[in-house]
């Protein structure tokens, strides 16, 4: 896996380690407090200088995540999973400088910045690799509402949705060397456009579908040729409670369908029609309860039952940028708790935690991989130093009963995530349930307050 070292991206190998040694400290410390994760006053303020500095541009820290990304998906099918979330730093508004990359957000009077980012991942294996687009940008707040701007009539280049075709253009770009790439997006993605844009022999979109589109068939519209097709099959799988849509646990079973159709453009179905396949998954026998329905678009082939759940699966992998999005807020970095005072800083600050946060998804789902699956080394996310702090750790956090032993092979990431999900308090039995981000996101904070003793000690032993 290719390591950040900013190396050429500054123009000032002090400004490229000391972003590295940012990086480094995010990762380690658990938080995104300039002021708490450095070590002493000096330290803080050479982070904080990095931070505003004009040459550490925010352009320049997302291209060098995305070169990365594009080293990791040299030769493989991925997914460029996109979605759009927003940092809201209302409470601050008193204390940040005007004019410094903030704007309006979805609450009219608050204040804060759009984030858009393209998180890709294995195909196969739903591996993070890195990322193939972020946008942020501020609303303008004098703009005035839709009805004003005749929003319906303004060009898709004027709209906020053309974000959608952005990343989606950036993601070929940064993706060239995929073997193939397929777009994942929400409803706000089914944007017309994109289907006549976007795809190309090696690019595919699988968007969930917003409108009951006219087809060119005489049969009626997409969602009802669909719902009337005949089931290819039926399948179960397992789904977790959702608190905000009262959703119990379960054990769903997943009616599956799929057509192949063109569609119409909207504006009175003139012009160019696009050919998709229309795939639908509709949960049966739900009573007190909203179950699945998903109506998905795709230019992935589906000729049969098992393609059309491959298409199902991809869809629904989207929980990995949900993740994302709750790992950079309150229930992980909490980045709308920033102390710092420019926007253009939070913004920086905000890239380099997606980073971070990419490494602890990479951690979590490697532990989540089946034994026999290539799982990646441990120096994939620790140094030397801290591997042998890890595997002395292992020793104090197994169990004196073969149930409680490491049981996977050392010197492999998921026999790494093992430990730290121990320190994390998890209890290690197969038959619990497997530790979850905060888990894992608890355990790294306390292993690195234990690894800087851990390393005292050990300096102090050899003098």
């Amino acid at each position: 896996m290719e390591r950040s070292t900013y190396s050429g991206y500054f123009g000032d190998k002090r400004l490229e380690h000391r972003g590295y040694m940012l990086r480094q400290r995010l990762f380690s410390s658990c938080t995104q407090s300039i002021q708490a994760l450095s070590l002493n006053r000096a330290e803080q303020k050479a982070y904080y200088r990095f931070l505003h500095n004009s040459r550490t541009a925010e352009s320049k820290l997302i291209a060098e995540l995305m070169k990365r990304c594009s080293i990791q998906s040299k030769g493989r099918v991925v997914l460029s999973i996109q979605d759009t979330t927003e940092v809201n730093l209302s409470r601050h508004k008193g204390r940040l400088q005007a004019c410094s990359g903030l704007g309006g957000i979805d609450d009219s009077k608050g204040i804060g910045f759009k984030l858009h980012p393209s998180l890709v991942v294995d195909a196969e294996t739903c591996f993070p690799l890195g990322f193939s687009s972020i946008r942020m940008w501020g609303r303008e707040q004098d703009k005035g509402n839709k009805t004003e701007r005749r929003y319906m009539n303004l060009p898709i280049e004027e709209k906020e949705s053309y974000k959608w075709i952005e990343a989606s253009k950036q993601s070929q770009e940064t993706l060239h060397q995929a073997k193939a790439v397929v777009i994942v997006q929400d409803r706000e993605g089914d944007i017309f456009e994109q289907f006549l844009r976007i795809p190309d022999e090696n690019t595919h979109l699988l968007i969930r579908s917003c409108f009951n589109r006219q087809t060119n068939d005489e049969e009626g519209k997409l969602w009802d040729q669909l719902s009337a097709s005949e089931k290819l099959g039926e399948y179960q799988i397992k789904v977790d409670s959702d608190s905000h849509g009262g959703t119990p646990a379960r054990q769903a079973s997943l009616e599956v369908r799929s057509i192949k159709t063109n569609i119409r453009p909207p504006k009175e179905g003139k012009g160019k029609c696009v050919q998709v396949y229309a795939v639908e998954a509709m949960e049966a026998s739900t009573e007190n309860y909203q179950g699945i329905h998903w109506r998905l678009l795709t230019t992935w082939p589906v000729e049969d039952f098992d393609q059309a759940r491959l298409i199902i699966e991809w869809y629904s992998w989207r929980w990995v940028i949900e993740e994302l999005f709750r790992m950079l807020k309150k229930e992980g970095f909490n980045i709308e708790g920033s102390e710092l005072e420019t926007g253009w800083s939070i913004r920086k600050l905000t890239v380099m935690l997606l980073d971070t946060i990419m490494k602890l998804m990479q951690m979590h789902i490697a532990y989540s991989e089946p034994e026999e699956a290539n799982i990646p080394d441990t120096d994939l996310v620790f140094s030397e130093d801290e591997q042998e702090c890890l595997l002395a750790l292992n020793k104090a956090n197994e169990g004196k009963t073969q149930a409680l032993k490491n049981p996977f092979q050392a010197g492999k990431l998921n026999h790494a995530v093992w430990i730290i999900s121990r320190i994390g308090g998890w209890k290690g039995y197969r038959s619990q349930r497997k530790p979850g981000m905060t888990t894992m996101f608890k355990g790294l904070n306390k292993f690195y307050n234990i690894y800087d003793g851990w390393i005292l000690q050990k300096d102090v032993g050899t003098r």
